[in-house]
């Protein structure tokens, strides 16, 4: 049997952009997807922290350093630039490896720097 579990997140992300006009999905920083060992095109979760909306999309990458986090298409209906959202990914895992496996966490500064990143929940 296979459960699905917290694979990584990058946690208060500021929305730099929302735009309607482009073809779905969400737009990160390269650097940002490297420290948490998220993919292009893989499935994640969106928490607007700012007024509790919550929704899925994929993952585009944006260019390494820039530190863009631009919600496109539909998705820009649900955030405003300098809002604060967490991005989740999950995995399936046997049990035997959830049992094991330690999410990557990334905090964000107001900036989109990486503030602090650990393996495991707290």
């Amino acid at each position: 049997m296979n459960i699905t579990m917290l694979y990584s997140k990058l946690h208060r992300a500021t929305v730099t952009e929302a735009n309607l006009n482009y073809v779905g999905s969400i737009t990160i920083d390269q650097e940002l997807l490297d420290a948490a060992h998220m993919r292009v095109g893989q499935k994640i979760e969106i928490v607007n922290i700012n007024n509790g909306e919550r929704f899925a999309t994929y993952i585009i990458a944006g260019e390494r350093g820039k530190k863009e986090m631009c919600l496109n298409g539909a998705a820009a209906r649900k955030v405003h630039v300098g809002d604060k959202i967490i991005i989740i990914a999950y995995a399936s895992m046997t049990e035997e490896e959830a049992e094991s496996y330690e999410p990557k966490i990334v905090i964000l500064n107001d900036d989109n720097t990486i503030a602090q990143q650990y393996r495991g929940l707290q």
